[in-house]
């Protein structure tokens, strides 16, 4: 958590420098059962809000937390926010004021709050996001060193017959044609996009859609074509065949 943050505080055009931040932890990740904790400690004695950490304007700070949490919860480990960080607490928490719950009334903040709770409902219903949290097999790099364009790409693995969802994080401010590899050929479905409308987002993407029908790649088989959005992070899960 220290360290993806010290990443996400970085202006995008000096990720680059700063990529084994956000790839360092699982390293040794699997000696430990993960918990990623935004705790209080976060967001109080000077430290600012979550939103006060991103860069950029109001609309890329938003931007960058969405993204930032989108990567959270593809991250093998359990998730834990503290209060105000799910809709954009303004200001860093105070225990003698209420939580600025007006923000709500912006869309952007209302949008971020529909994205956790879309994020918990993926990861609930989602076994491969989950089930083999502390389980190396359970989690594989698509790429880790896309460090030019701050790019992270990697795959969660349930059980036997259970689907993998592959996730893709883009931290710049640049719309990217990305060749993603993939284990498995045919129609994936963006199932969560964090630059999605509903979400304050400008809803770039890849409708809802891509098909792996390209050659192997990053050492998977298949591969697709796809849209990554700027700052932003794309949940891929292979459709089903009826």
């Amino acid at each position: 958590m220290n360290d993806t943050l010290r990443y996400i505080e970085h202006d995008p055009i000096h990720r680059r420098h700063h990529h084994d931040l956000m790839t360092f932890g699982l390293v040794y990740g699997f000696s430990e059962n993960y918990v990623l904790p935004i705790s209080h400690d976060e967001v109080v004695h000077g430290k600012g809000s979550m939103l006060q950490k991103m860069p950029g304007d109001p609309a890329a700070k938003l931007a960058n937390l969405r993204a930032y949490y989108g990567f959270m919860w593809g991250h093998p480990g359990k998730k834990l926010l503290f209060m105000g960080c799910e809709f954009g607490q303004g200001q860093e928490w105070n225990h003698d004021q209420p939580l600025d719950w007006g923000v709500l009334e912006v869309p952007g903040h209302a949008g971020l709050q529909r994205l956790v709770r879309d994020l918990n409902a993926l990861y609930r219903q989602t076994p491969a996001l989950h089930l083999r949290d502390t389980d190396p097999a359970g989690f594989t790099w698509i790429d880790r060193e896309a460090r030019a364009e701050s790019v992270f790409s990697w795959l969660r693995l349930g059980d036997d017959g259970q689907p993998p969802v592959a996730v893709v994080a883009n931290f710049t401010p640049v719309e990217r044609r990305w060749t993603l590899g993939l284990p498995r050929p045919g129609r994936w479905t963006e199932a969560l996009n964090t630059d999605a409308a509903p979400y304050g987002g400008a809803n770039r993407g890849n409708m809802g859609t891509v098909t792996a029908d390209g050659p192997a790649h990053a050492g998977q088989p298949h591969s697709a074509a796809v849209v990554l959005p700027p700052l932003s992070t794309l949940f891929l899960i292979p459709e089903v065949s009826r």
